[in-house]
This record gives C-alpha cells, structure tokens and sequence, in this order.
C-alpha cells in the first residue's frame, strides 16, 4: 500500500525536472481543456441545433461566471501552495489540518456562489447591454449553472490537494469521465427533449457532480496526509490565514480580469448578436491555448512551492526558467494549429458565414498573439509559489483592468469596431507581462539570497 502511495505521488524537490514538469502539466493542460469542453460543448451543440441566438447565449456568460468564481478559485491555488510547501517541509499534520480546511471552504463557498448567482444574474446581464434577443436564454443558463456551483468549488479544491503531491493524473481521469457524459448529456437534452440552452445547463450541472464525486472518492480513500476523513472537516483557523494570503490576492487577480473582460464584452454586445456569437466562438480557441500555458503556470506555483519549503533556491530558479520556455513553446504551437485551419475549426460551433468570419478576425488578433500572455502567466505563479501574491495581483490591476477599460471607455467610442475592441487584448498582455517579469527579477533575486544566507 505505501508503494502504491509513493507511486501516486511525485519527487518534486529531487532528480530531474524537465520531465517531471512534463509529467505534471500535460495530464493539467488535458483536464482543463476538458473541463472548457464542457462549455465548448454547450457552445457548439446549441449552436448546431438550437440556432446563433443560443449559441450567443450560452457563449457570452463566461465572463460573468469568472467574475463570480474567480475569487474562491483564488482559495484553491492558495490551499495548493500552502499544502505543497507544508509537504515539502514533512510537517504531515499540517498538510493533514489543511487538506480538510480546504475541503470546507468548498463546499461553504459553493453554496455563497450558488446564492448569489441566482440573485444578480439578470442584473449583471442588463448591465452588460446584452443584447434583448438573448437575455432570457442567456438568464436560464447561467442560472441553471449556478446550481452546480458546490460541486464546481469541491472539485477544484479536490484537484489543488492532488496537484500540491505532483498527481495530475486522477484529476484529468475525473474530467474525462465526466465530459464524456456531457457531451452525451447535451445531445440528449438538446436535440431528443428540445430544452435548448436549459439542456446544455442541466447537463453541465450533472457533469460537474460526476468529476467532483470521483475527487472525493480519490482523497477519502488515498493514504496518508491528504486522506480527507469527513468527522474531522473543520477550519484551521491559521492555516486558512496562509491560504487567504495567496489565494485571495491570486482571486483578486482573475476578479480584475474578469471584470475588465466584462467591460469588454459590454462593448462587443453593442456591436450585435452576430458579433457576439463568433466572439463568443472563437473564444473557445483561446481558452484551449489558455489552459495549456497554465497548465506550465500550475507546474510552477506546485514546484516552486514545494522546493521553496525544502530549502532548494536554486532548484527555484531553473523550475522558473523550464515552465517559461514549455509554456512558450506549447501555446505557440496550438496557436498557430488553430489559426491555420481557423475556418474549418470554427464551423465546428456555427455554420453562419457571417459569425465565422467574425470568428476568424479575433483569431487573428487575439489568438495568434497569446503567447504574450506566457510570461505574464508564469512568473506571477512563481511569486506566488514564493509566497508573494499580492504583486501579480496589483500588476493584473494595472494592465489587464486599467489598461483594457481606458481602451474601451476613450479608444473604442471613436472607432467603434470589432477590431477595436479585440486589439485591447494583447496590448494588456505585454504591459502585464513586462511588469510581472520585472517584479519576478526584483523579489526573486532578494527573497531566494535572503534565504540561503
């Protein structure tokens, strides 16, 4: 049985780490970009059956869905660095003591999210400018979502306690599983019982309870430190402190962002349901690119937490440079795969020639520039495997948030076009980049020589 166990588990902090950071990043880049197939799959099988409204409906509620969950997702990369570090050190009731805080604040911040999305979703939906032949499909599938927040929060949680000891593995067999149901699910709901974008929303729902069941099954039947026994559930105080300290900055992060993209959206909403809808599907794309470079973001705050624990500052250093480069080189090459067949890809969601060609536009502006976006990505994971959060934030604040809304409220009113409002994105991008690398140098250079002397 402890063979077993230490066959789960990863040497983070010894050996090579090329392809230890291989190991552990692809088996994340798969599970997340199966978990934005569960949306991908609601964009393309409304988008299909039900018509481009849908598809508008459906694809335009990402940003409202980020703005919401981003701040407790922030708690989970926390509960990741504080559960990598304390296993980097050996302190096993620590880690014990973590793990189930971590679980706790889950389900407690699943059930706020619940609650809260169903009260402010048409509000927040109004405010965008969301367009009035979309606003009732697009109110019934967010709230539908929402639904299944709880099992969204364990699941993520779940996931960041089996990262913090190198296992990708389960997780990404969790997503597989469940995303294969919703897609079965989506046919089913959409095409037999003609439920439309309330289908796509109840088949999300149930997916979402499968992966986060299968989470669970893994920690309360996994040996040693992270098994997750319900009689001792409870908040450590202290320890949800630590976890509060990198996770809330790192929430405030993609709330920030979130909110900026909302902004965006407000504008692209104004341009027309059409416009939407081949943003909304193009988009798609982008995540997929997204989810591969943090898959390199993840590999970092997880190494370089662990060894950051053990005392290992050179091995931080090159940890740092290896996720750089991998980031680099993966996304780039999706990238250009996508943008390469852009018109055959997009049909997969419509068949609209006037939503593809809007489609291929933001391809061309966004996507094929994303790989700007790596060294923004990357070095704030590393600050925040060092314990510094709160700098990647206030850098996210001043880019992607100030930089992106003085562009829509001065820039886009004068030339108020789709190319307009996408070329927003990767000036952001460099901004947050060269400012994240610069207070990647300064903090590093200090906090790695303070500690080896």
């Amino acid at each position: 049985m402890k063979a077993k166990r230490l066959k789960k588990e990863m040497d983070l902090i010894h050996g090579s780490l090329w392809d230890k950071i291989l190991i552990f990043a692809l088996p994340l880049a798969a599970s997340s970009i199966l978990q934005q197939l569960f949306n991908s799959a609601d964009v393309a099988v409304v988008g299909q059956f039900a018509g481009s409204r849908a598809l508008a409906a459906v694809g335009s509620n990402g940003a409202v869905i980020n703005l919401l969950v981003n701040i407790f997702v922030g708690l989970s990369v926390g509960a990741n660095v504080i559960i990598a570090r304390y296993l980097g050190e050996g302190n096993k009731q620590k880690v014990e003591n973590a793990v189930h805080t971590s679980v706790l604040v889950a389900l407690a911040s699943g059930v706020i999210l619940t609650l809260l999305g169903l009260l402010i979703t048409r509000p927040i939906l109004t405010m965008m400018s969301t367009p009035d032949d979309i606003i009732d499909l697009a109110v019934i599938y967010l709230r539908i979502y929402f639904l299944g927040m709880p099992f969204i929060m364990l699941y993520n949680f779940g996931a960041a306690i089996l990262r913090s000891m190198g296992d990708t593995k389960r997780p990404f067999i969790c997503l597989l599983v469940s995303g294969v149901v919703n897609v079965l699910l989506n046919l089913f709901f959409v095409i037999v019982c003609e439920l439309s974008v309330a289908g796509v929303g109840i088949a999300t729902v149930i997916s979402n309870i499968i992966s986060s069941g299968m989470v669970l099954y893994f920690l309360t039947h996994e040996e040693g430190a992270i098994r997750v026994s319900l009689e001792k559930l409870r908040i450590d105080k202290k320890i949800l402190k630590e976890i509060s300290k990198i996770g809330l900055p790192a929430g405030l992060q993609g709330v920030v962002f979130s909110f900026s993209n909302i902004c965006v959206q407000s504008a692209l909403n104004s341009l027309g349901s059409d416009v939407v809808a081949g943003s909304a599907a193009a988009l798609n794309f982008e995540y997929f690119v997204y989810f591969l470079l943090n898959a390199f973001t993840q590999a970092c705050v997880t190494f370089m937490s662990q060894n950051y624990g053990a005392g290992e500052y050179e091995r931080c250093k090159r940890i740092t440079r290896i996720c750089v480069l991998m980031g680099f080189a993966f996304s780039t090459a999706l990238s250009l795969i996508f943008y390469f067949f852009g018109a055959g890809v997009l049909r997969f969601y419509t068949t609209e020639p006037a939503v593809i060609e809007i489609g291929i536009i933001r391809m061309k502006y966004c996507l094929l520039m994303q790989f700007v976006s790596v060294f923004m990505d990357v070095y704030s994971g590393s600050l925040r495997g060092l314990g510094n959060s709160l700098l990647p934030a206030l850098i996210s604040l001043a880019s992607s948030c100030g930089i992106r809304l003085l562009w829509i409220y001065t820039v886009f009113p004068r030339i108020p076009e789709f190319k307009t409002v996408v070329s927003v994105y990767p000036i952001s991008w460099l901004f947050g980049s060269a400012g994240t690398i610069i207070a990647y140098i300064i903090v590093s250079r200090h906090l790695l020589k303070k500690r080896s002397t």
